[in-house]
């Protein structure tokens, strides 16, 4: 919230206005699913224009909305972050051939995708793309490398039940194959993080952009980096868990946690929020970055704010099922 003014037409939502005025507002998917373009509406009349479900009962009798579903009906002030001092480029559509594709897990495919010699996608670790595949259809995947330098991006992809994309994926896809990429897409990016505590947090294949967020970390400058990090990421078993945050290269305190262990398992059993909660970190001076079910985040938001976390302390990038 820093005063600037944009015009919203009455046909178009809030969110769309800002980014055409080149005011950029946290946002992911656009339809009102995935809930990272929560704001709090501090004056004026909005008008719902599709379904919120990325909002919480109690978020909406708060006074949140989801500018990517509202559209203004009188002069409306929003408490937001404006992003438009970050270097975010616009998304294109790209060609790109299958480098590899390795199983993680039974049902979690890593995939690379090379570009072109002469095509770079300049995105920011954190960022998400869509890949255009047989048929036309279209899904967002988040990007599980920092750094398109190589002219690769990986991928962690989970299998869908009677998927469209997942049987193209888990049955048909071969090294070679030609795809579109679109992107980068969203707004799960590092801010500034110096002398901060930094808490990462994952479930299932929201590992990827996590990932890609602790690799970006060895290009921090050493007086800009946080004083601390903490990875925390659940699985239902062991073998959700399909690789080691620890051994990327970026230290790291690395809490793996488990939902549905046998007693075998000698590590931290439950939810990866009750995790955080139970590591006793100084969440006033802490900045969270959350990806996985949106199920996860809005628990997780929630517990955390009450425990002393600054609601603007709060970054998520919900994935919201596609078949």
């Amino acid at each position: 919230m820093n005063g600037k003014k944009f015009i919203a037409d009455s046909n178009e939502t809030l969110l769309d206005a800002a980014l055409r005025a080149n005011v950029v507002l946290e946002h992911s998917c656009k339809t009102g699913r995935c809930g990272s373009c929560k704001s709090q509406v501090i004056s004026g009349s909005t008008l719902a224009v599709m379904d919120e479900s990325g909002l919480t009962p109690a978020e909406k009798l708060a006074g949140w909305i989801l500018t990517c579903t509202r559209s203004a009906i009188d002069d409306v002030k929003l408490a937001v972050e404006d992003l438009s001092d970050f270097k975010l480029n616009p998304a294109k559509t790209y060609p790109s051939r299958i480098q590899s594709l390795e199983k993680l897990t039974p049902d979690v495919l890593k995939v690379v995708l090379r570009l072109p010699p002469q095509q770079v996608i300049d995105y920011r670790a954190g960022q998400y793309i869509d890949v255009i595949g047989p048929r036309a259809i279209r899904r967002s995947y988040s990007v599980a490398n920092a750094s398109s330098d190589e002219k690769c991006i990986e991928l962690h992809i989970r299998q869908v039940l009677n998927g469209a994309m997942s049987k193209y994926w888990f049955e048909q896809a071969k090294p070679n194959d030609l795809l579109r990429l679109h992107g980068p897409l969203g707004t799960f990016f590092l801010r500034d993080v110096a002398e901060l505590d930094l808490i990462l947090m994952a479930t299932g294949t929201g590992m990827a952009p996590i990932k890609a967020l602790l690799e970006s970390l060895k290009e921090v400058p050493q007086a800009r980096k946080p004083c601390s990090v903490h990875v925390f990421w659940g699985g239902r078993i062991l073998d959700d868990l399909y690789l080691n945050p620890a051994e990327l290269g970026v230290l790291c305190n690395y809490t793996p946690v488990l939902s549905r262990a046998d007693s075998k398992w000698q590590g931290v059993h439950g939810y990866v929020q009750q995790a955080v909660l139970a590591a006793k970190i100084n969440l006033a001076k802490a900045r969270v970055y959350a990806c996985g079910s949106s199920a996860m985040i809005d628990s997780t938001r929630f517990q955390l704010i009450n425990a002393g976390l600054e609601p603007g302390n709060f970054y998520s990038d919900a994935f919201v099922s596609s078949s």
